[in-house]
């Protein structure tokens, strides 16, 4: 029995859980034909994804300001999006399944911009809300499309690393998106701050579908809507896809209430920090950069749930510096807070596709589904907290989180043991 199937900890350096390619495999691996641009295609599609899906996060002060709204009201038009998300993720990798995932997501990208290009001109916060759920459900067709092609056109070896420059994207897309709007906004407001982000979408949709090749190894499946229920029961009925799930959907309930709330933190005494300053906080995003290109290595060093186990420390450790009333501390626990963060959804997302025998595109889709979730849970949650509590409440928040992750993974760690004295791991 192969360690996907007991729940044992694989790694980059391990024996592998699927048969050994040879030199006749025609998949992608880094320095082949192709590689390159693939990695650039995708890097495009995430930092498109990010950059458009948070579009309005680090401007939730201003939207409050214009509305008249509370920070839990204002927080909708981030949770709306991920929400959107998180709901259509699973019909549209059903789509990607009979029509192909460059299809698929070449045409989520077309429409997500299209509503982009729309959203600074929604005449009131149900309006913004509503277009924002509208781009959220356009995008679903991005990531666990993304992620299944990667599964079918890399080599099993390079699959980890492969994700995580497609999650790398993800965090330079949310990052930017956040710094350019801050800075935009300061002088021309929110509106003009999001508009900037929707042409920016533009050009990366477009080189998103220049670059990426043509898929080699995609094979149609049914549009059944029994064949899908079937597919996705047999992926809920698995422990160890259950698990990552859960760890993917509490890792963003941090990551979403953290970021959702900051800029309202910044704002008050004692930082009062103007609004292009709050929006260069989120060049930390980079740290999110390097520690998701980083997991393949991490995993091969410590294995899989050596580690979430780091990532989950590192998260912790972060929330509890940023209740320091100091700037530098506040700062050094978002790099914290981010690297934990990217680190723990790139490891876990990763293991999604290598367990996943068939029906990947739904695989990918239900872990998506669960982690933008817990974006919109992250959101909400950290939201009504910090009206009620301050930062403390959001920070408990998350703090209980990443205690989820760590349960989980002690169970999955107990699971794998007992699994083991049963059957030896021969692979």
């Amino acid at each position: 029995m192969s360690p996907a199937d007991t729940g044992a900890s694989t790694g980059v350096g391990a024996a592998p859980t699927v048969p050994a390619v040879d030199a006749a495999d025609s998949r992608m691996t880094p320095g082949g034909p192709g590689y390159r641009r693939m990695s650039l295609a995708l890097f495009l599609a995430g930092v498109a994804t990010f950059a458009l899906l948070y579009a309005t996060q680090a401007l939730l002060p201003l939207v409050s300001g214009e509305f008249g709204v509370a920070a839990s009201e204002a927080s909708w038009t981030v949770a709306a999006a991920t929400g959107g998300l998180a709901v259509f993720v699973l019909p549209m990798s059903a789509l990607s399944e009979r029509f192909g995932r460059r299809t698929v997501m070449t045409g989520s990208l077309a429409v997500a911009v299209t509503v982009g290009l729309l959203v600074p001109f929604a005449p009131s916060l149900g309006a913004l809300v509503a277009l924002r759920a509208l781009q959220g459900a356009a995008l679903a067709g991005l990531p666990a499309s993304a992620q299944a092609y990667l599964a079918e056109e890399v080599r099993p070896k390079a699959l980890v690393t492969a994700i995580g420059l497609f999650v790398a994207g993800n965090s330079v897309g949310g990052m930017s998106g956040r710094v350019i709007t801050g800075w935009v906004a300061q002088e021309w407001g929110w509106r003009v701050a999001v508009g900037v982000i929707g042409v920016i979408a533009v050009v990366c949709a477009v080189a998103f579908r220049l670059l990426l090749p043509a898929p080699q190894h995609f094979k149609p499946g049914s549009l059944r809507p029994r064949v899908l229920a079937r597919t996705v029961r047999d992926h809920l009925a698995d422990p160890l896809l259950c698990r990552l799930y859960a760890i993917g959907a509490l890792f963003m309930t941090v990551f979403g209430g953290v970021y959702t709330v900051i800029g309202y933190r910044l704002t008050e005494a004692p930082f009062s920090l103007p609004q292009g300053i709050i929006g260069s906080i989120f060049l930390v995003y980079l740290v999110g950069t390097v520690s998701a290109s980083a997991a393949g290595r991490l995993v091969g060093r410590l294995g899989r749930r050596g580690a979430l186990y780091l990532a989950g420390a590192t998260t912790a450790t972060g929330l509890l510096l940023s209740l320091v009333g100091s700037l530098p501390l506040v700062l050094l626990g978002l790099v914290l807070i981010t690297a934990g963060f990217f680190a723990g959804h790139a490891v876990a997302s990763s293991a999604v596709s290598k367990t996943a025998t068939h029906g990947r595109a739904q695989a990918s889709a239900l872990y998506q589904s669960a982690y933008y979730i817990g974006s919109s849970a992250g959101s909400t949650l950290g939201a009504t907290a910090f009206h009620a509590e301050g930062w403390a409440g959001t920070v408990g928040v998350g703090l209980l989180a990443v205690l989820g992750v760590v349960t989980i993974n002690v169970f999955g760690s107990r699971a794998a043991r007992v699994a083991a004295r049963r059957e030896p791991v021969t692979a």
